[in-house]
């Protein structure tokens, strides 16, 4: 038995390799005549539109859905670090007590995700080893924790000053900046 020989008329592409695209607006007897295939007027019957989330008039899903809160964009953004965890990364030796801990320190030790404004440590839990930690916040239960073990805390974060048009801090700023003044003055101290 040897090779058949080829033939021109009998040379195709593999089945499934071409796909023929449909010819619209070719006469009412192929269904895709005169409107071709898109309705009727208006704008969905343009090229490049869609109306996403559009329900016929119907109300959106998303907007008989209830809303819950709100996102505000001047709040502070800390990842929150417990003492128990600081502890239990000293027990399984991811921390060393000895040295300085910084908030990259947290981070590769697996202990703080990034966050836009910092670590803050928060007091859950209890610690005996004594740490010298340099963190953007602390709460105070946390810090008299970590003073009580013998450590020290520093923070490090400062609240931006958000400045109105002429340069000059807004009325949110002055309102703070004078109630802080007013407390110090009444307190006698920082």
């Amino acid at each position: 038995m040897g090779i058949e020989a080829m033939k021109l008329n009998e040379i195709r592409n593999n089945s499934g390799a071409h796909k023929h695209k449909h010819k619209v607006g070719r006469g009412s007897s192929s269904g895709l005549g005169k409107t071709s295939g898109r309705g009727v007027k208006g704008a969905k019957a343009r090229t490049g539109t869609k109306v996403y989330g559009f329900e016929g008039g119907q109300m959106p899903l998303h907007m008989r859905m209830p809303k819950r809160g709100f996102n505000n964009i001047f709040g502070n953004d800390f990842s929150e670090v417990n003492l128990n965890r600081i502890q239990k990364a000293i027990d399984d030796k991811r921390l060393k007590a000895g040295e300085k801990i910084t908030e990259d320190v947290l981070r590769k030790a697996g202990l703080a995700h990034k966050s836009r404004d910092g670590v803050r440590l928060l007091g859950k839990g209890s610690i005996t080893a004594k740490i010298d930690i340099e963190v953007a916040g602390v709460s105070a239960g946390a810090k008299a924790a970590v003073e009580k073990a013998g450590g020290s805390v520093t923070t490090t974060f400062v609240k931006k000053v958000y400045l109105n048009k002429k340069g000059e801090p807004g009325k949110r700023q002055k309102r703070r900046s004078d109630a802080e003044a007013k407390r110090i003055s009444r307190n006698g101290h920082a």
